[in-house]
């Protein structure tokens, strides 16, 4: 598939659909290098240099690219219902349980395994990534954006503790979209108050967006994080990056 946002001029990246096999390979290839290598995750696999798992053939990948040498800078994975169901369940359900947010009516889109190469994490690379997948939102009529946004659990969760107060005070969505998590963070005592945490990117993305966390985070001991679901009604799109993200995919 063609580009869904054409490069600009002068513009470093660009955005598209992977259209081959080898497509697909270089988006885990990249996750591989970053989840493995970079952040120790144990994906189960062994030294394969791939990061792979039964979802993939299910979905769809949203690829960034540097516009002179074609290489994958960043990436996500979608999976629709359609999907989903041929997957045996969207993947946020292997650690969340999803009923609330599965019998919502309206089109429902997945994004997973988001990565973004070291070099190109200043913000641009994420930002040509949304508009892409702003533009398949668009494109599908989607209604429900969702995903499980990443907390590193390195210092025994004091930093997952603080993030949740946090949006526990700013993001937390309506007692009717919660989800239960299937491992939960083990409790650590940290002052209530303490709220002033940093999000990480994804995490400050779809905040920005206007998601909500629905609920409580778990704990993924493979990767060494806790993960958050977070999720966007398309309607309660934050009108700044209604305009910016939505307004250039419909160009």
């Amino acid at each position: 598939m063609s580009a869904l946002l054409q490069p600009r001029q002068g513009s470093r990246l660009f955005v598209e659909l992977a259209s081959s096999p080898q497509d697909v390979l270089a988006s885990q290839q990249l996750r591989y290098r970053i989840f493995a290598e970079e952040m120790g995750a144990d994906l189960g696999g062994g030294d394969t240099g791939i990061d792979t798992d039964h979802f993939d053939r299910h979905c769809q990948h949203l690829l960034v690219r540097e516009t002179t040498t074609r290489r994958i800078v960043a990436s996500t994975r979608l999976l629709d219902e359609e999907g989903a169901a041929r997957a045996g369940g969207f993947y946020s359900e292997t650690e969340f349980d999803l009923q609330r947010i599965t019998a919502l009516r309206g089109r429902k889109l997945e994004i997973g395994r988001t990565c973004v190469d070291p070099a190109y994490r200043s913000g641009a690379a994420i930002a040509v990534l949304w508009s892409g997948l702003a533009g398949y939102i668009h494109l599908k009529q989607v209604d429900y954006l969702f995903g499980c946004a990443s907390i590193d659990m390195s210092d025994d969760g004091v930093l997952v503790t603080a993030i949740m107060n946090r949006l526990r005070h700013h993001a937390f969505a309506s007692a009717d979209r919660r989800v239960q998590p299937r491992r939960p963070v083990p409790p650590v005592t940290v002052d209530d108050t303490a709220i002033a945490a940093p999000l990480p990117p994804l995490l400050k993305a779809y905040a920005r967006l206007g998601a909500r966390a629905c609920g409580e985070a778990c704990w993924d001991p493979g990767f060494g994080v806790a993960d958050v679901f977070m999720l966007l009604d398309i309607d309660e799109l934050d009108p700044t990056y209604s305009r910016h993200f939505m307004g250039r995919a419909e160009e």
